[in-house]
């Protein structure tokens, strides 16, 4: 593996080499995050044919009638569990709305679990008989290669391989099932306006219909290209403040398409990997120098951190 010390694109790294050069494979990934924020990784280990079951379903899901998805719309939740509706998450400080809808899978607690005042029950559409099955399947595999990206990034910080496994224990994870339509030559805005995740790591999933694009530190848009079953994976923004900015939650967008792709729908599986709702976000010691001052003096839990950025979006 031959790695620079500031590479000149976005790393694509295999994580079947994390095996064979754990360390080499946590340099590429955290360099990769330290310059843009972003890396692509291929032999991610989730099952082909279950992407494929659980983007049909998705699919299926988002052809139903406007009228039916909307029964599984709950104002007032910040859209945690169920559908939300095409036109109401805003990226922060946009003044339009982004071009999309989408569902969101949480975690399945057991009844009197500790973290059940933070995380709302599922709900799954009557009109898809494996809908739940196959979301919560691809929800158990985001995790688990989220683990392993989460034990590199430690590597990387010069942490112990297993240090965020207990900040990640059941925490607030997300699966989202997105839907662009198509998109109108009159349209206002953009499918996703200039946003960064809030969350620790994003695992992307049908990003390979072109759109995605991320702001690199030279103010340049460069274009996120994935080959068909690669993974995108970038830091979110408790990481960055978990480690003082070393590692960069890096603005991004999902741009409109060209002419001729205007009247085709994306569609796309972001896993928003976060903390245990009650993990104290605090700086870590070994990120902070006197070149790098304390940025983020004030700890906040995950959970209060979360609720402060739904805010922004306006999704609460």
């Amino acid at each position: 593996m031959t790695i620079t010390a500031e590479p000149a694109t976005i790393a694509s790294v295999s994580l079947a080499g994390e095996a064979r050069d754990p360390e080499g494979f946590a340099h590429a990934l955290g360099t990769s995050f330290e310059r843009f924020g972003f890396a692509v990784v291929s032999d991610h280990g989730i099952d082909s044919a279950l992407i494929a079951r659980a983007d049909a379903a998705a699919r299926a899901f988002f052809a139903l009638p406007d009228e039916v998805k909307r029964r599984y719309h709950v104002p007032g939740t910040g859209g945690a569990r169920g559908y939300t509706p095409f036109g109401i998450e805003t990226a922060k400080d946009a003044t339009h709305v982004d071009l999309k809808e989408f569902w969101h899978v949480g975690r399945e607690l057991p009844e009197g679990h500790r973290f059940a005042q933070y995380m709302q029950p599922n709900l799954w559409p009557d009109e898809s008989a494996d809908f739940r099955e196959t979301q919560l399947a691809l929800f158990a595999a985001f995790e688990d290669t989220g683990e392993r990206l989460l034990s590199a990034i430690a590597r990387h910080l010069g942490l112990a391989p297993d240090w965020f496994d207990d900040t990640v224990a059941d925490g607030n994870s997300v699966l989202r099932l997105l839907h662009y339509p198509p998109v109108s030559p009159d349209a206002p805005g953009i499918r996703a306006g200039a946003h960064e995740d809030i969350n620790t790591i994003t695992l992307l999933l049908g990003a390979e219909e072109a759109g995605l694009q991320l702001l690199d530190r030279n103010g340049e848009w460069l274009a996120v290209a994935p080959r068909e079953g690669e993974l995108v994976v970038n830091v979110g923004d408790m990481l960055q403040r978990l480690t003082n900015n070393v590692l960069r939650s890096t603005t991004h967008r999902v741009m409109n398409p060209p002419p001729e792709r205007r009247g085709f729908s994306r569609y796309s599986m972001p896993f928003f990997l976060h903390f245990r709702p009650d993990f104290l976000i605090e700086t870590l010691p070994s990120c902070i120098d006197a070149e790098r001052p304390n940025l983020y003096p004030e700890p906040i839990t995950a959970d209060q951190y979360l609720w402060q950025r739904l805010r922004e979006i306006k999704l609460v």
